[in-house]
This record gives structure tokens, sequence and C-alpha cells, in this order.
């Protein structure tokens, strides 16, 4: 849990009890979070920097998650970036795939998130 002190992940769902439930979860496992409803208000923010890590939910009203994350690609933005989403098409696997973004399907049961999170984080690091 102390090595996660610094982390900041950042999540962008549109359904405030995920939203919030997401948040609770991450910060309990010692984690910062900051909680966006959309994209944009994502895009919004004047810095991203210091981020570790996104957590986007496909299904946002506005630009979608993949969308979101290849505008914050096209800025520069390279924290990697986790993809959540209900029954994902073959096509947006396939997409997901060739952005190099993982999907992780909700419901998110155990610690699946969690643990692509730390996975992701570990990658980086070394």
């Amino acid at each position: 849990m102390g090595q996660n002190n610094r982390v900041l992940v950042l999540v962008v769902e549109d359904d405030l009890a995920v939203r919030s439930s997401l948040a609770f979860s991450l910060e309990i496992e010692g984690f910062k979070v900051r909680s966006y409803a959309t994209g944009e208000e994502l895009l919004d923010v004047a810095s991203l920097d210091g981020c570790d890590c996104f957590v986007v939910d496909q299904k946002l009203p506005g630009l979608s998650g993949l969308d979101l994350i290849a505008k914050l690609r096209d800025r520069h933005v390279d924290a990697p970036a986790i993809l959540i989403t209900s029954n994902p098409s073959a096509a947006l696997c396939r997409q997901a795939e060739k952005a190099r973004v993982p999907i992780v399907e909700k419901p998110l049961l155990g610690n699946v998130l969690l643990d692509r999170i730390r996975d992701m984080l570990d990658k980086v690091r070394h």
C-alpha cells in the first residue's frame, strides 16, 4: 500500500455510483484519485502532468473512451490507460488492442481492475 501513496489515477465514468465506487476502492488501496463525468471535463483540465494512470469508461456521453484516450495521446499524455466497458464488441476489442489499451469488463469483480493498474504501473517503472 505504501508504494501507491504518490500514484494518481484519473477516473472518467459518467455513472455517478460507479465513479464514486471506483474512487473509493482505489483510495482505500492508497491511490490518489481525481474523477470526471465526461471526457470533455477531463480535457478541460489545464495540466494532466502527474497523472500515473487513466481508468476510462468506453460509453461516455460525447467522446467515447477510446476517442478520449486518442486525444490524450495527441496531447502527448502517455500515462497508461485502461478501458472499462460491458460486453465489448469484437470491433472494440480490435480497436483497443491496436491502441494498446487493455479492456477490463464490467462488472468489475474482485481485484481485476486493481491488478491491471498495478501491472501497468510496474511496466512503466521498469
